[in-house]
């Protein structure tokens, strides 16, 4: 058997004082609204009465931290999976405004199809779906919740609607804590939801690469 729907969640909102570029980096975690989002798309997911029979997470803090409220929910344990993390950017550990005013930073925005500032949006893309296939494939039923970041939810949005990769970072959909599910009929993945269960208005979210 197969599962009956698959949902990339992004984590909710991080202890982010300083407004850095977080990235990769360690000791990111959940701020108290933040923990109050992670729990919202843990609600709205299981409002869509199915069971989520697997659950896997970033090895990311923030991931995992977010992954706890479907934990509690489903009684799962989450699988870690390094496919699901951020990927790598030259500005980590950086303010972004103050980085791009600083002349000798231009040459990573040389090229940003790829990007030229980090991981090629086709890796992200291949890794994310590989992980997909695999654990639609060996849930026994029901749903899987993969607990992941905004650029590799929006990579893998791009990919399956079959839209160019390069695009502004500052354009996408993929709001803390927010929902985007898919189906996979055969071997095509198709989305068929986006929600942004949690309350966000005030929100720090500078941290995405």
């Amino acid at each position: 058997m197969t599962a009956s729907r698959l949902h990339l969640v992004r984590h909710g909102e991080v202890h982010n004082p300083a407004r850095v570029l977080y990235g990769r980096l360690p000791d990111y975690h959940l701020s108290a609204a933040g923990r109050e989002m992670a729990a919202a798309a843990a609600t709205h997911v299981a409002s869509g009465g199915r069971p989520v029979t697997a659950l896997y997470s970033s090895p990311l803090e923030r991931a995992q931290e977010s992954a706890e409220p479907f934990a509690d929910g489903f009684d799962l344990v989450p699988e870690i999976d390094i496919r699901l993390i951020e990927p790598t950017n030259v500005f980590e550990g950086t303010q972004m405004r103050r980085s791009l005013l600083n002349p000798f930073n231009w040459w990573h925005l040389r090229q940003p199809s790829l990007p030229s500032w980090g991981e090629p949006y086709s890796s992200i893309a291949e890794r994310m779906l590989s992980v997909m296939d695999e654990a639609w494939d060996a849930a026994p039923d029901g749903d899987v919740v993969m607990v992941s970041h905004q650029a590799p939810i929006w990579i893998t949005h791009l990919r399956v609607a079959g839209l160019p990769l390069r695009h502004d970072p500052r354009t996408r959909r993929c709001a803390l804590s927010s929902v985007t599910s898919f189906e996979c009929v055969g071997d095509v993945w198709r989305e068929v939801a986006y929600a942004e269960p949690a309350a966000t208005g005030g929100a720090v979210d500078v941290g995405a690469v």
